[in-house]
């Protein structure tokens, strides 16, 4: 596993950024000494708001001043890291990308609505396990 994710104190006053790692739920990377031991030197605990965690693709969102650890996450794990840290709108279409998985009807629609959304094609193929290639088909 590589650091896919990044634990971070938020800072007091600053707008809420990534998603509390409670409320992504379990991970594995919270037991370890090390994740262990950065909650005990900064005098916090998992179920603190201020800890936040965010993918590493978005680390540079994270506040300079913000203390932060890096964290390796499965495939599984981050997807409910970005989802968790996704907008609403962007999480409701996220669901109904892992849900394609169990379908075919109509997948073309769905994609299409999910490109126009904004959605990067590599998210999409991430989600629904299409082949990249055929959503950039798509765009063509």
């Amino acid at each position: 596993m590589a650091d896919d994710a990044y634990l971070f104190l938020l800072p007091d006053r600053h707008p809420r950024l990534g998603a509390a790692l409670a409320a992504v739920g379990a991970l594995e990377c919270t037991e370890t000494p090390a994740v262990q031991g950065w909650l005990q030197a900064h005098e916090v605990s998992l179920s603190s708001e201020q800890v936040r965690i965010l993918p590493a693709d978005a680390q540079a969102l994270i506040p300079e001043d913000a203390e932060r650890l890096p964290v390796p996450l499965s495939e599984e794990e981050l997807l409910k890291v970005q989802q968790e840290c996704a907008p609403q709108a962007v999480t409701d279409l996220e669901s109904e990308l892992l849900a394609f998985r169990e379908t075919t009807q109509d997948w073309e629609a769905l994609v299409h609505r999910a490109l126009t959304a904004g959605m990067p094609a590599q998210r999409i193929a991430q989600l629904t396990g299409l082949d990249p290639k055929e959503i950039a088909r798509l765009t063509a």
